[in-house]
């Protein structure tokens, strides 16, 4: 404690300004702890290649390592070592959950891949080298969204295949009502003129107004850029393992497109006794129709959208049409997108209606569908902006990565990979002892050393007499 205290001291004397102080007391604190939790884990290390040993186990070679923490790079000797059957480990590095080419540490990453969603890869960069002990490259915290978002990606696919052998479905939260929606949203490609389609589910049992400010009640997301049929798989997985949807009444909502269709969800959740709803969402419908009679209100424009909210199916059909004979024939662009318009909403009649016409009892604080293009703004405000391009990997680790986030999952399924069987914590257990491992050595006692002092006084002086008295 007394050189810590010195040494701050010494840097007060050197420095003129805080500003500098503050930036030179901070590095020195990063050093000062990374150093003596390297020393830590040597001694720990020491302690476990003398155990192993003692198992039979053989000693390769010793090297340093360093680890980037949060609270700067520590750098520790780890041993190589051979077990009985030959094969190779590095024994603290397996205790400490440690990859073989792994140089920051698991909080590093988490925080890195959540620090990306909100900004790019440079600017990531910079603001951590900027205010933490880490240094990295903005390639490097591309890898590290890929591993990251590549774990939840694992623990989705990991739910599916349990679903797929199990027996009997996954007991989960009963609910009387459950909505969900589902769309996709394109991406730049790295390979030119591709895009890369990223859907996504949202799924929530409700809403909760503070105020005036709505929010979904338990919203839970799921997105990927893989094919359509592997993300319907997560969705009812996902789904399948949160709630038990026997008797729960299920409202859905979509735009109808390619993928998306009413039996994606009756699929999905077909797991309740009760018909799926699907209606088809609003904001499509809206922007149809505006995509073909402009932005502009007019008479005919309002009379289409009329006929359409009162499901009147007759007066849309009149409406159409006297808006199709005001068209000149060499006008073939508004003819034909005419015509889509008049085809998607026909082909979509049975599905446009309000859930809440649908149901006997509406819940309490029931609210019409239409969640999704807000919260849609995850994927394309950070993948969709400033020409951003996305290979198949890396799209797949940013969007796993906004999905873990945003579920509160991300850290459980990372950490996941490093999660020891019961048996290897015991082993672990038997074998570690920090307090043998963390032990000061100490010299063997020698007991008390004798000896006297000489006088050349005579015993009967004042000083004499003391000498007897102390025998």
């Amino acid at each position: 404690m007394e050189k810590i205290i010195s040494d701050i001291y010494q840097i007060i004397k050197q420095t003129d300004n805080l500003i500098d102080l503050e930036e030179d007391i901070k590095t020195y604190m990063h050093q000062l702890f990374s150093g003596l939790i390297g020393d830590v884990f040597t001694r720990i290390d020491r302690g476990m290649k003398e155990k192993k040993r003692s198992e039979g186990w053989t000693v390769v070679h010793s090297d340093d390592k360093t680890v980037n923490f949060t609270f700067g790079a520590v750098t520790f000797s780890h041993t190589s070592m051979k077990d009985k059957r030959g094969t190779s480990h590095h024994p603290f590095d397996e205790w400490l959950g440690l990859d073989k080419y792994q140089r920051y540490s698991p909080l590093v990453e988490v925080k890195v891949a959540e620090m990306a969603t909100e900004m790019d890869y440079r600017e990531t960069a910079r603001v951590l080298n900027e205010w933490t002990a880490v240094e990295m490259s903005h390639g490097t915290v591309g890898n590290i969204v890929k591993r990251v978002g590549s774990a939840q990606a694992a623990a989705d696919q990991q739910m599916v295949e349990e679903l797929d052998i199990a027996d009997h479905l996954p007991v989960g939260k009963k609910v009387d009502y459950l909505f969900a929606e589902a769309d996709g949203v394109f991406v730049k490609s790295t390979q030119k003129g591709k895009g890369i389609e990223v859907s996504q589910a949202i799924i929530y049992e409700g809403w909760n107004l503070n105020g005036k400010r709505v929010s979904l009640k338990e919203p839970t997301v799921i997105m990927t850029p893989k094919p359509i049929s592997i993300f319907w798989d997560e969705v009812q997985a996902i789904t399948a393992h949160k709630y038990s949807l026997e008797q729960t009444k299920i409202a859905t909502n979509s735009d109808g497109g390619k993928g998306y269709t009413a039996d994606k969800f009756q699929t999905v959740f077909s797991q309740s006794e009760n018909k799926v709803l699907n209606q088809l969402d609003t904001y499509h419908i809206t922007q149809a129709i505006t995509r073909t009679f402009g932005a502009q209100s007019s008479e005919l424009k309002d009379k289409v959208r009329q006929a359409i909210k009162c499901h009147d199916r007759g007066q849309f059909k009149l409406w159409v049409d006297t808006y199709e004979s005001t068209l000149a024939e060499s006008d073939e662009k508004k003819i034909d997108q005419l015509k889509k318009f008049k085809n998607y909403i026909q082909n979509n009649w049975t599905r446009i209606f309000d859930w809440r016409q649908k149901v006997e009892k509406i819940p309490d604080g029931a609210r019409s569908l239409g969640a999704m293009e807000s919260n849609q703004r995850r994927i394309s405000f950070r993948m969709k902006r400033r020409g951003m391009c996305w290979s198949q990997s890396g799209s797949l680790g940013m969007v796993k990565v906004i999905q873990g986030r945003t579920n509160r999952t991300l850290r459980d399924a990372y950490l996941n990979r490093y999660k020891l069987s019961d048996r290897k914590k015991r082993e672990i257990k038997q074998s570690i002892r920090m307090s043998h491992f963390l032990a000061q050595p100490t010299r063997p006692s020698i007991g008390v050393k004798q000896g006297s002092v000489s006088l050349y006084v005579a015993h009967s002086t004042a000083v004499g007499n003391l000498l007897k008295s102390m025998r």
